[in-house]
């Protein structure tokens, strides 16, 4: 984990035409993506190549293996469930999933551009013709001392996508081997169902509690409800639920 100062940083959604800036206070994030070895480790999922990123992890899986690494480390749970219902405490000390502006505010290291350095020093993409992900710390890391947070594998966040178009669906960011320059981008927006797999598709892990209640780092249950509440026709570029 590396410690990321407090600072601020401006979001952008595309395809709604919205810009808006987040006030963090200081949070850790993993130097690394979580590996297969690790995600064998602690929640037994299959680890044929240890050090690549661990994917077809489905977001579920992935705050559940945060509560197991902080049990590990004797932490206090991050997260707790009432079905597939995920409460996040946010005062816990565990670890978790960054909020997606944790996560662009620490891939971006103080870049403004769309990149943080060339795509091909920095990150694995479509123009390396990959079938699978490559191991962790392959390419440069970011001034904070990040490695792939573009390229090689998109990576869950705690935030819902677009919860009045797509109900449940989970923000990843940062874009995959399989994706060109215009997915590899710093501000780049996807997500999917929070059971669904993906093979480029991992996470990292996040800590640090908020003195708060039910919002913390550019997220809040309170703008769930009201974005969920929102009613009208999709933007430009949005496709409906499959």
């Amino acid at each position: 984990m590396t410690r990321i100062p407090g600072g601020t940083v401006t979001l952008h959604d595309a395809r709604r035409k919205r810009r808006w800036s987040v006030e963090l206070e200081p949070f850790e994030i993993g130097v690394f993506a979580v590996t297969e070895e690790q995600a064998a480790e602690l929640i037994g999922v299959p680890s044929s190549h240890p050090r690549r990123p661990v994917t077809e992890v489905s977001w579920l899986r992935a705050v559940r293996f945060c509560n197991a690494a902080s049990e590990w480390e004797g932490l206090d749970s991050a997260y707790s469930f009432d079905g597939e219902d995920v409460t996040w405490h946010v005062d816990s000390d565990g670890f978790r999933l960054p909020t997606e502006a944790e996560w662009e505010y620490a891939c971006r290291a103080g870049s403004t551009g769309a990149h943080y350095g060339p795509l091909a020093e920095v990150a694995w993409t479509s123009a390396d013709g990959l079938s699978a992900p490559q191991d962790i710390g392959g390419r440069l890391p970011n001034l904070n001392g990040m490695f792939d947070t573009l390229g090689n594998v998109w990576e869950w966040c705690w935030d819902y996508l677009d919860p009045a178009r797509y109900d449940d669906y989970r923000v990843f960011r940062g874009g995959g081997f399989a994706d060109d320059s215009w997915s590899v981008r710093a501000s780049s927006r996807r997500g999917g169902p929070p059971r669904s797999q993906h093979e480029d598709v991992g996470f990292r892990l996040a800590r640090g509690g908020f003195d708060s209640e039910g919002a913390a780092q550019g997220w809040s249950a309170e703008a769930d409800d009201e974005r969920a509440a929102i009613d009208g026709p999709l933007p430009p570029g949005w496709t409906p639920r499959r």
